[in-house]
């Protein structure tokens, strides 16, 4: 087995979660939908802020990985959701699919391309770069999902 497959075997695994970090699908499944949108001790984020800012940072760097024109989004603006909860579970629902979408996708670029293609000529940054990009901040942001889960379960509004 080559480096190049048994790296693209890890990343794989890294991208659903569980090798150093809890997937975030099971992060989510444990927090009831009543909460999802509570923001216990002050803490300036709830579960559905979190959940939309991850998805939406995998998908820009999705975009940035595949599009020839792709723009910017405004930071930190587009990056977080204008309200602490969705309107309803069809929404919450929606957004976990949009996440996990995208995270197959990513998926498919990695069987699909060496992990050194350069996805922007401007930047000169590889496909590896990205998908670690995508890796760490996931993981990050996994974290503080567990602990605010664990909040919301001791915590009742």
């Amino acid at each position: 087995m080559s480096l190049e497959i048994t790296t693209k075997t890890l990343l794989k695994k890294h991208l659903l979660g569980g090798e150093a970090f809890i997937p975030i699908t099971e992060v989510i499944s444990e927090i009831p939908f009543q909460k999802v949108g509570e923001r216990p001790f002050s803490l300036p984020y709830s579960c559905y802020e979190l959940l939309y800012h991850i998805t939406y940072a995998q998908k820009d760097i999705l975009d940035y990985c595949i599009s020839a024109d792709y723009k910017t989004p405004k930071w930190p603006d587009d990056y977080w959701p204008s309200k602490t909860a969705p309107e309803n579970t069809i929404e919450w629902e929606q957004l976990q699919k949009k996440y996990i979408e995208d995270r197959k996708q990513l998926e498919h670029l990695i069987d699909d391309k060496e992990l050194t293609t350069e996805v922007s000529l401007e930047s000169k940054h590889t496909l590896l770069r990205e998908l670690l990009l995508v890796i760490e901040h996931t993981a990050y942001h996994t974290g503080q999902l567990v602990v605010l889960a664990r909040l919301l379960n001791q915590h009742s509004s």
